[in-house]
C-alpha cells in the first residue's frame, strides 16, 4: 500500500493529503519514510510525513517482520546486521535482500531513519536540550545528531527546532509530554476497558481515560500515563529517571496498546468474512491489546489458568505486594511497586498469599525458564517456536501459550480454547464447535487469527455498544447474532 508520494522533480515526499499538486508522471509511490530517504527522497516541510509512526505493516515474510521488531527495540544500536541476521538465523546477504524486496531499504537505513524521525518530533513536541535529544534517540554525542539530520533533514537541530510551529510545543506540568502517533482507527475506550479489567494493583492503574503504570529503567523506578491526544495519536506523559533510551521506553510502551499492528490489512483480509466481518465493520478500530512485560504477562496468564479473573487479579496483586519492589510516592496515581523480577520468583515462596501449589510450581518453573533464557521473549522466536517453547514449561498449557503470544503481538496467535471465544463462535454457528473445529474454521482467518480471536472474545462488548448484536452468517449461510 502507498502512504507516500515523492515526486522526482523536487526531490521531496508527501503524505497523500499534501496541498502541494504535482503531475502524476512526477509521482513515486512509497509505502514507507525509510524507503523514500533511502532512494534520496527528503521530507517535506509542508505536510511534514516524519510525525506520522514509520509503520512498516504486513510484508508477507515473518522474518522480515520479526526483523523490524527487533530493529525498533535497538538491535542495531551498536551492533551490526550481521549480529541482526545471526539472531534470525539467516545471512546478512539474505536479511539485506529481503529488507530491500519488502520494505525499500536496508536494516540499517531503518534504523537510521527511525532515530532520525523520533528525534526530530522530541525537537518539535519537547523543550528537551540538543544534547539530551541525542541521549534519548541512541546518539552517542550532539554531533552524531547533528551529522543524522543533516543528512535526513538537511538541517541541523537547532534550525529545525527554531522551525516548529506554535501548536506542536507540549507544555507538561510535570514529567515529559509527547505525542505517541498511530495509524487510525483506534477504540481507546475498549482498549482501556479491557485493560482495566486485568491491572495489577500497585503496577497499573486506569482512571479518568488514563492508564497509567510503573516501570524500571537501568534498575531505578519510572511512570508512565498515556491518555487520548486525538484521532491519530495518543499523549504520553513520561516520568522517568533520565532520558537516556526514550526512544525504546516509547516503542515498547506502543505495544500495551497495540499501535503497531497492521489494523487495515487485517480488516481487509476479515471484512468479508461471514462471523468476523460484522464486527469488524461494527468496530474498527479495535485491535488485539499487547504488554509491556511479556514475562509479567505470563504470570497473570497463568495465574489465571485454573481460577476465575478477579481471583487471578487478587493473586498477582499479593504476589507484587509480597515479592516486587515498593515505590514511594505514587499512591496518588494508584501505583506502588515494580513487578517482581524472573530471578525472583524463580526461589519465590508463595503460601503466604494463598496460591495453590500447582500454580506455585507453574509461576517458578515459568520465572526459571525465563531467567535462565530457555524462553525468549524478545520477539525473535517464531510463533512456532515461541509456543513449543512456552508448552514445554511444566504447568503452563498450550492455551495460555497462545494468551502470552498474543500479548506479545504474535499476528496469528489464537486461543481455541478461550471460553468467550467458543460462545461467540457457537452462536454464530448455531453449535457447539469444540477447539478441534473450532481452530478448522480459523484456518482461513490466518494470518490475522489474534485479531479474528480477539473480535470473538470481545463480540458481546461490541453487541452492547451497538445496542444490538451484530448479525453474521455461518459458512453454510445460516445466520445467528454473534453474541447476547
Amino acid at each position: 500500500m502507498s502512504r507516500f508520494a515523492a515526486i522526482a522533480t523536487t526531490g521531496i515526499y508527501c503524505l497523500p493529503t499534501c496541498s502541494a499538486r504535482p503531475k502524476p508522471e512526477n509521482v513515486r509511490p512509497y509505502s514507507l519514510q525509510a524507503a523514500a530517504e533511502a532512494d534520496g527522497y527528503r521530507a517535506c516541510l509542508r505536510c511534514r510525513p516524519y510525525r506520522q509512526q514509520q509503520g512498516v505493516g504486513w510484508t508477507g515474510l515473518e522474518v522480515v517482520c520479526r526483523a523490524v521488531r527487533l530493529i525498533t527495540d535497538g538491535a542495531l544500536d551498536g551492533s551490526t546486521e550481521e549480529d541482526l541476521a545471526a539472531r534470525l538465523f539467516i545471512s546478512a546477504r539474505h536479511l539485506r535482500r529481503l529488507f530491500l524486496d519488502h520494505v525499500g531499504a536496508t536494516p540499517q537505513q531503518l534504523a537510521r531513519s527511525n532515530r532520525a524521525h523520533f528525534a526530530r518530533r522530541l525537537l518539535d513536541d519537547t523543550d528537551l536540550t540538543i544534547s539530551e535529544i541525542a541521549l534519548g534517540t541512541g546518539y552517542g554525542s550532539v554531533r552524531q545528531l547533528n551529522r543524522a539530520m543533516l543528512e535526513v533533514f538537511r538541517a541541523p537541530p537547532s534550525e529545525l527546532r527554531a522551525r516548529r510551529r506554535i501548536g506542536d510545543r507540549l507544555v507538561a506540568d510535570g514529567g515529559l509530554l509527547l505525542r505517541v502517533p498511530f495509524e487510525p482507527p483506534l477504540e481507546w475506550s475498549a482498549m482501556l476497558e479491557y485493560l482495566a479489567e486485568r491491572a495489577v494493583a500497585g503496577i497499573e492503574s486506569v482512571t479518568d481515560g488514563t492508564y497509567r503504570r510503573t516501570i524500571e529503567v537501568d534498575g531505578d523506578p519510572g511512570v508512565l500515563e498515556f491518555s487520548s491526544g486525538g484521532p491519530d495519536h495518543l499523549l504520553l506523559r513520561a516520568h522517568l529517571p533520565h532520558w537516556g533510551g526514550l526512544i525504546h521506553i516509547v516503542q515498547r510502551a506502543r505495544r500495551i496498546f497495540g499501535l503497531d499492528a497492521d489494523v487495515a490489512a487485517a480488516n481487509h483480509a476479515l471484512a468479508l468474512d461471514p462471523i468476523i466481518g460484522p464486527l469488524v465493520r461494527a468496530a474498527p478500530g479495535l485491535r488485539p491489546p499487547g504488554t509491556w512485560d511479556p514475562f509479567e504477562a505470563g504470570v497473570c496468564l497463568i495465574l489465571g489458568q485454573r481460577t476465575s479473573a478477579p481471583t487471578a487479579r487478587a493473586f498477582a496483586a499479593r504476589m507484587v505486594e509480597a515479592h516486587g519492589r515498593r515505590v514511594g510516592g505514587l499512591q496518588p496515581m494508584g501505583l506502588g511497586s515494580l513487578f517482581p523480577t524472573p530471578s525472583a520468583l524463580a526461589r519465590a515462596d508463595f503460601s503466604g498469599i494463598g496460591l495453590p501449589e500447582s500454580q506455585s510450581a507453574a509461576v517458578r518453573a515459568f520465572a526459571r525458564a525465563v531467567a535462565d533464557d530457555v524462553v525468549s521473549l524478545d520477539g525473535a522466536a517464531s510463533l512456532e517456536e515461541l509456543l513449543t517453547s512456552l508448552a514445554a514449561i511444566s504447568g503452563v498449557s498450550r492455551s495460555t501459550a497462545h494468551a502470552l503470544a498474543l500479548r506479545m503481538g504474535e499476528r496469528d496467535a489464537f486461543q481455541a480454547s478461550e471460553p468467550g471465544l467458543r460462545r461467540s463462535i457457537a452462536t454464530a454457528t448455531g453449535n457447539g464447535a469444540g477447539a478441534r473445529e473450532i481452530a478448522a474454521i480459523a484456518e482461513r482467518w490466518r494470518p490475522w487469527r489474534a485479531h479474528a480471536a480477539f473480535y470473538l472474545m470481545t463480540s458481546q462488548r461490541i453487541a452492547s455498544a451497538q445496542g444490538h448484536a451484530p448479525r453474521t452468517s455461518d459458512p453454510q449461510g445460516q445466520v445467528a447474532a454473534t453474541s447476547r
